[in-house]
C-alpha cells in the first residue's frame, strides 16, 4: 500500500520518484520515503511512522481527489 500510494503521489511530486510495488520494504522503498518526508518537512527517517503514514493518506487523498466524489443520495 505504501509503494502504491506514493507511486501515485509522485505524479504530483515528482522528486519523490517510483519505485516497483513488489510489497517488500526494501532499500528502494525506504528511500522513497525519505523523499516523501523531505518534500513534507517531516524527519528523514526512511520509517513509515505514524505521522509519516497520515501525512501519506492525507496526501494520496488530494492528489487522487477521493474526497471530492459526488455522495449519493
Amino acid at each position: 500500500t505504501t509503494q502504491t500510494f506514493l507511486n501515485r503521489i509522485a505524479r504530483n511530486y515528482p522528486l519523490i520518484g517510483k519505485v516497483a510495488v513488489d510489497g517488500v520494504y526494501g532499500p528502494a522503498t525506504a528511500q522513497q520515503v525519505k523523499l516523501f518526508q523531505q518534500v513534507f518537512n517531516l524527519p528523514q527517517t526512511g520509517v513509515v511512522d505514524f505521522k509519516t503514514w497520515y501525512a501519506i493518506s492525507r496526501i494520496y487523498v488530494a492528489t487522487t481527489k477521493i474526497a471530492s466524489l459526488n455522495p449519493v443520495i
